[in-house]
This record gives structure tokens, sequence and C-alpha cells, in this order.
């Protein structure tokens, strides 16, 4: 596993920082001691983890477009970071399909921009983990999970957009940073749930939106089947990850991180699953699209290769990785205290991994 005390006094610099993925990583980083630098659009929703963590005051946070090189150069330069990680991007894929462009121009120019300030850097980047999505691989709906040296051909622009993030990612490793020394990886994560994300077309964030108001969730796809896990599982990975690169170069490549088979659950599975952990006022009903955008009915990554390089593996199960959710999301919906809530969730998280 990781081991966060090599993080302590590191200068990190945080791409979509104030996403709930990235103030989620933020929130770990500054506990174990980094000086944490975060460069992302405003916060895309409202009410926002960001906001509710009070991460601003305890960072410093650069609120700038990913596509705009210029100003990412000069917040990436003022930062001088010795390890980088790269989460900024467009990632829902309903909107990719309503502003392809903008997909296109976040997903993969933002990786440009983000990689050409380690190319051109003047400080000592160490260790750089670029993270897209289980959806770049080219998906034939097969039973088996797909492994790292599968093609890639991402079907929708959310998802094509991320394949094209690994091949600029791919050839600027063999372009400039084998020759520089700068390990480079990628970490293609499944669908995350975590208290704190208030996406729009998200499953969970739809689960707690309707149960706080006490009407029926609204399940589009209740068939199909999807790696979920706990925001801290594949967050754990990315810093463990761009650790035993910095420590050992040979490590960079291109890693899954997603759960056990036992976590591979439709979507009418994962929110039974929310409405028993909830209590009987969660109820559901099927409202599948004839006409939906499409979207993968079947995928699983396989971590084999994450598991015997690292000895990583999953340590919240489905059950539990719902319950924190519901954990945290009530503590929002009585006013109490998120960012402790946060800190007592990665506690736990790290004292359970660190006993396996």
């Amino acid at each position: 596993m990781v081991d966060m005390n090599f993080y302590r006094g590191k200068r990190v610099f945080v791409t979509g920082h104030t996403g709930f993925k990235g103030s989620w990583l933020c929130r770990i980083l500054l506990n174990a001691g980094a000086q944490v630098t975060g460069y992302s659009l405003p916060a895309p929703t409202e009410p926002n983890l960001f906001s509710l963590a009070g991460l601003e005051g305890e960072m410093t946070s650069v609120i700038g477009d990913i596509r705009d090189r210029e100003k990412l150069g000069k917040a990436f330069d003022a930062a001088r970071p010795e390890v980088v990680l790269h989460l900024a991007a467009q990632p829902i894929v309903r909107t990719s399909y309503e502003d392809p462009v903008f997909t296109y121009e976040t997903n993969v120019i933002g990786t440009v921009n983000l990689l050409e300030c380690v190319r051109l850097a003047r400080g000592p980047v160490q260790s750089v983990v670029n993270i897209t999505t289980d959806k770049v691989y080219l998906n034939r709906e097969w039973c088996w999970g797909y492994r790292e040296d599968e093609a890639l051909d991402g079907y929708d622009p959310y998802s094509n957009s991320k394949s094209c993030s690994e091949l600029v990612t791919h050839s600027y490793v063999n372009s400039f940073f084998k020759q520089n020394g700068i390990p480079v990886s990628t970490a293609r994560a499944g669908n995350v749930i975590g208290g704190g994300d208030f996406a729009r077309d998200r499953i969970i964030p739809d689960c707690v939106r309707a149960a706080v108001e006490k009407r029926p969730i609204e399940v589009r796809n209740p068939h199909s089947t999807r790696p979920y896990q706990h925001v801290l599982e594949p967050l754990i990975a990315y810093l463990m990850i761009a650790q035993r690169q910095t420590e050992s170069p040979e490590f960079a490549g291109w890693y899954n991180v997603g759960p056990d088979d036992c976590d591979c659950v439709t979507t009418g599975q994962l929110v039974d699953i929310f409405c028993k952990v909830w209590g009987p006022e969660a109820t559901w009903k099927n409202l599948s699209e004839k006409n939906a955008p499409h979207e993968a009915t079947f995928l699983k990554l396989d971590c084999t290769k994450l598991k015997t390089i690292f000895g990583w593996k999953p340590h919240w199960h489905i059950q539990k990785a719902v319950a924190e959710t519901i954990s945290w999301s009530l503590v929002w919906k009585e006013g109490g205290n998120v960012q402790k809530e946060m800190d007592r969730q990665i506690a736990e998280y790290l004292f359970s991994a660190s006993k396996k």
C-alpha cells in the first residue's frame, strides 16, 4: 500500500481539485502534510464538496481552465511540483453528447497542456499520474475484465476523449519523458461513489437527492453492470502509484484500478443496496429510456497487474462503500461537520488497508 509519510512536505500539483474526486484527494494529501496546489475551473455544482470541506483556506487554489496553457503554465511554474496528479476533465457521458467539442478540448488538449508543463518544467517533477477511466477500452460487452493491453477505443465522446488522453500520454512518454527520466503513469478507474458527489446523471447523487426529497429514485438503466468502488479506493491507489514510481521509475506504466468481481453489480442492485441502508423512505422505479444516448451495458476491469506489482487490493466492498456514502450524506443533510466526517473515513480506510 501507499506510505503516506512519503507525501509529508511534498509539493503536489492537482488538476481538477474542485471536483468530487479532486476534493477528496486534496483532503487526503493535506492530512498527510503535503503542500498542495490545485488548478481547476470553479466547482461544477452547487452545493459542492470543495466548499463544504473548507479546502480553499488550506491549500493554494488557482481557478483556471485546463485549456488555457499560459495560465496553467504560470500556476505550474509557481508551484514547482514534485508530484503531479491530473484529474481535470469533462467527466459526464451525457454532457459529452451535448457538447463534444468542449469535451475533447478539455480531455485531450487539456492533457497536452499539462504534459507540456511537465516537459518544460523548471522545477524537479519526480512523478506524474494521468487519471483516465475504465471506459477507454473498446467495449466488446464480454464477461471478463479488460486488461491494460486491450484496444483503446471509447464509444461516446467522453470515453473516446479519454482514450485519446491515454494515447497522448503514451506519445509524450516515448518522445520526451523516457529521455528525461520522469516516470509517468495512467490510471484507469471504474465508477466511484462517495459522500459529496452532487453531479447530475450519476446514480448515487440521484439516489441521495431523491431520498432527501422523499421521492422515488428514477433509474434509467437498471440492468447495466458497472464496477463500483468507494472514491477512497482509486485515490489511494493513485497516490501509491505516484509514490512507488518516484522511488522506482520502472514501475511507471498503465494501470487498471477497479473493485473485485463481487462489486461489479447492476445499477438496480446498487440502488437496492442504497435503499436498504438508507431506510424505508428510499424507494425506486424503473424509468428505462427507449432512445437514451448509448452507454455500455457491461464493463469491468482486470486489475491483476496492479495487484501483482504492488500487492494492492480493494478494502471496502460495495456494502461498505454505500454505507460510508450514506453516512457522509446524512452528516451533510443534518448540517454537520463534513470535513470531520471525511477525515474519519480517510483515517478508517488507511487503518483498514494497513491491517490487510
